[in-house]
């Protein structure tokens, strides 16, 4: 991964992240979520994909790093849990990616990226693959 070590004191409120994991992507959708901050604690709500609603919270270290944990229930009905440590990269345009290690109460672990969403191109395409989505009983 290329990019920029990220500013001290990153904030994350306000911003919006989406998965580029294809394992929780649907079509060309995946799970996006709405980060807040306040002070240290940072918290998010996510949806999308495989996603049908899922709950983040932690703390943020100065350098930006996440400790969270979180739950999701998928379209599927399973309902998962686990933790959670992102490291931040700021892209060459400014956005920021977010490398997660994390581990499920099941046991398993993996790593995943989430990238930043910035333009409305962005968003829009995401509120229009959650319409499709839907609108085909999903």
């Amino acid at each position: 991964m290329t990019g920029n070590p990220p500013p001290r004191h990153l904030n994350y409120d306000g911003r919006e992240f989406r998965s580029i994991a294809p394992a929780t992507s649907y079509g060309s959708d995946g799970p996006t979520g709405h980060y807040h901050q306040l002070r240290d604690l940072v918290w998010a709500e996510f949806a999308g994909g495989e996603v049908r609603m899922g709950r983040l919270v932690g703390r943020c270290s100065p350098d930006g790093t996440l400790s969270a944990g979180y739950v999701q229930v998928l379209i599927d009905g399973r309902t998962i849990a686990g933790e959670v440590i992102s490291w931040p990269t700021v892209l060459a345009d400014g956005r920021i990616r977010l490398r997660e290690r994390w581990q499920r109460s099941d046991g398993t672990s993996g790593v995943s990226w989430i990238e930043e969403m910035t333009s409305l191109q962005d968003r829009n395409g995401a509120r229009n693959a959650e319409t499709n989505r839907t609108s085909h009983g999903r």
